[in-house]
């Protein structure tokens, strides 16, 4: 009957004849009986208070079975875990990585890659969104971003557990838009709730005294900028706002329909307002629904768009009214800040101002009778 494998006890090490690969951490913790994590908390010196604490006598037994296998450590992944290298990570949770030139995203990444190459930093793409977005694979799917200096992120919707671990870690992080709900988290932003509260004005100045805005149903913060501004300008104009004036769909293009559009504007409404997204599909099914309902524009009714049009709006259709978001200026301002965290500076870098549009999609409001 075959006799069961004995445990090495700690401090005793396997015969190295004939070995020619670099002992692991793996086997340091088998030899000495504990976690891995413990061997790299051993090795590395860890005495900062953080985490689990490690005994003496833990300790002595890691460091006994290192010396026992002739551990060294990694020259190169300590160069990595300890060392600046003039590397900066971009990571998108789109879909798929932006490289597409009709992209949205694409202006912050010509930004991001102007100002870096401007301040002697390469780029690290990291492409694991591609799989899924960041988070599917796992509670430690964004750590491979720490082979850069410092990482920027960009993307509507983000894995805030993992984030506020890599902030809390002093990891150098900047997210490209607000994120003021992730404490410590440094970020740069448009200003969109002036640039939305100026459409409304100028729509109210065009005589329209019911506008609505149409918006995807989420959460998003570049969202909630938008519908500040706009409930704002509502305000000021003296126009009714409240619950009634925004339309907030799951899936814009299925709920906001031709006939839903008529019943609106026979209630008096005469504008659209749309944000803009990723995505495009507030807008998209705005205008969609607006011709469905045999309403021409700005005749009929008036649209505008918080943000720049879709990059794929075919050739010849009308420029709508709104604003235009500085992709670049924000690209070179994430960098900015981002260089200075991993240079550990205290930097902060203002809200860019956006460029209002004129467009062609709006017009005089209906006469008002007296």
């Amino acid at each position: 009957m075959e006799q069961p494998r004995k445990r090495a006890k700690p401090g005793r090490a396997p015969s190295p004849t004939g070995r020619t690969s670099r002992p692991r951490q793996a086997e340091v913790a088998r030899l000495a009986g504990v976690s891995q994590a413990t061997v790299s908390l051993v090795l590395n010196a860890r005495r900062d208070g953080k985490g689990a604490t490690i005994s003496e006598d833990t300790r002595k037994r890691v460091l006994d079975a290192a010396r026992s296998l002739g551990y060294v450590p990694d020259p190169a992944a300590r160069r990595l875990a300890a060392a600046r290298n003039n590397l900066l990570g971009v990571f998108s949770f789109t879909a798929t990585f932006p490289t597409d030139v009709q992209h949205s995203y694409y202006p912050f990444l010509v930004g991001v890659e102007q100002e870096a190459a401007a301040r002697g930093y390469d780029l690290v793409l990291f492409t694991g969104s591609s799989s899924g977005g960041a988070g599917a694979a796992g509670p430690d799917a964004l750590s491979r971003v720490r082979l850069a200096d410092g990482c920027l992120f960009l993307g509507r919707h983000v894995p805030r557990a993992e984030l506020k671990r890599m902030v809390a870690d002093g990891f150098p992080v900047v997210h490209l838009g607000r994120r003021e709900e992730l404490e410590g988290l440094a970020w740069v932003g448009a200003d969109y709730v002036s640039a939305s509260r100026d459409v409304v004005s100028r729509l109210a100045a065009l005589g329209h005294r019911r506008i609505v805005l149409v918006r995807e149903d989420d959460d998003a913060p570049a969202s909630g900028d938008r519908q500040e501004g706009f409930l704002d300008g509502l305000a000021r104009a003296g126009l009714p706002g409240g619950a009634d004036a925004v339309l907030r769909c799951a899936d814009p293009v299925a709920e906001l329909t031709a006939d839903r559009v008529r019943a609106l504007v026979a209630d008096g409404v005469s504008a659209f307002v749309a944000e803009e997204t990723d995505t495009g599909a507030a807008w998209r099914a705005t205008t969609a629904a607006v011709r469905a309902a045999g309403l021409s524009c700005p005749e009929d009714v008036s649209l505008a768009l918080l943000g720049s049009p879709p990059p794929d709006v075919a050739a010849g259709e009308p420029v709508p009214m709104g604003f235009d978001v500085p992709r670049h200026a924000l690209g070179a301002a994430a960098v900015r800040l981002l260089a200075a965290l991993v240079a550990g500076e205290q930097a902060q870098e203002p809200l860019v101002a956006c460029d209002f549009r004129s467009g062609t999609t709006a017009g005089p409001g209906p006469v008002q009778l007296s």
